[in-house]
């Protein structure tokens, strides 16, 4: 058996197919080795039932997350799965090349990823070419749910956000500065904190207030990320993941055309696709 995961921050999507077959897909919470400690991860694994009842099964594991950039973070990952998992091998490596292998398969191309984070990178077929980018939540993510939430909680607190929307905006959180504010800066994990509102914002969508701050994320993504590697890279196609790029396709599609890049293929999760090209290898 075989197990290929692609992790947010938010969400962990795990598929389990044996033989040629899908025999379970599940989600968990985000696994994150920036941000998580191994004893977090390894309870996290033992709440699962799905996962204790096929742990002695699963030979092989195929982990993709944000926060797994690094040769030291993508080895908490394997030191993690290889406790829990104990007849596995695990290789773990970093979403942007889970998005690459996804969408371009073994083509070469520039991925980017809008969702709860946000990446780029140009993959040439085999690996994903090593840039300055990728500097999380706080300094970084241009676009992501985790920005979008940022500007409407900055708003909110200085009271730049209409007042109508402000209405709708405390009916639907209950929130208050006090509680903005300790999230943010007192609470292990604020990026969950600020992707809980991705499901507000895209019910919100056609308000123009809220589409004003979709769109300029996306313009700011788009100018940040995208036109330095397309000077690059001038031939390459663009191909995205997330559910911010999958969610507002047509507004990302326009805003790059706008720029002269030429876009590929949008899906918002890449699990099943990587699951498939595992598939082919095993």
């Amino acid at each position: 058996m075989i197990a290929v995961v692609y992790s947010g921050s938010r969400y962990a999507d795990w598929r389990l197919a044996e033989k040629g077959r899908i025999l379970h897909g599940f989600r968990t919470t985000g696994i994150n080795p920036y941000i998580q400690e191994e004893r977090f991860i390894y309870q996290l694994l033992n709440k699962n039932t799905q996962l204790i009842n096929n742990a002695e099964r699963i030979r092989k594991i195929y982990f993709f997350g944000a926060g797994a950039s690094s040769k030291e973070r993508q080895e908490k990952i394997e030191r993690v799965f290889t406790q829990f998992f104990k007849n596995a091998k695990v290789k773990a490596s970093h979403d942007v090349l889970a998005s690459a292998i996804s969408t371009f398969s073994n083509e070469k191309g520039i991925i980017g990823i809008i969702g709860s984070g946000s990446n780029a990178a140009y993959y040439n077929g085999k690996k994903i070419v090593e840039n300055n980018y990728g500097l999380g939540y706080i300094l970084a993510d241009e676009g992501s749910t985790n920005w979008q939430a940022r500007q409407i909680l900055k708003d909110f607190l200085t009271e730049s956000m209409p007042p109508g929307f402000k209405d709708k905006f405390v009916r639907k959180h209950n929130i208050d500065r006090k509680t903005i504010l300790d999230k943010t800066y007192n609470t292990p994990n604020p990026n969950i904190f600020l992707t809980s509102f991705a499901d507000f914002i895209l019910e919100n969508k056609d308000d123009p207030y809220i589409e004003g701050i979709i769109k300029k994320g996306l313009d700011i993504y788009v100018k940040t990320y995208l036109i330095p590697l397309s000077e690059s890279y001038p031939d390459a196609i663009f191909s995205f993941t997330g559910s911010v790029a999958n969610n507002y396709s047509d507004w990302l599609r326009q805003i790059a055309n706008d720029q002269h890049l030429p876009v590929g293929t949008i899906i918002r999760e890449p699990v099943q696709n990587l699951l498939k090209y595992y598939l082919n290898k095993n």
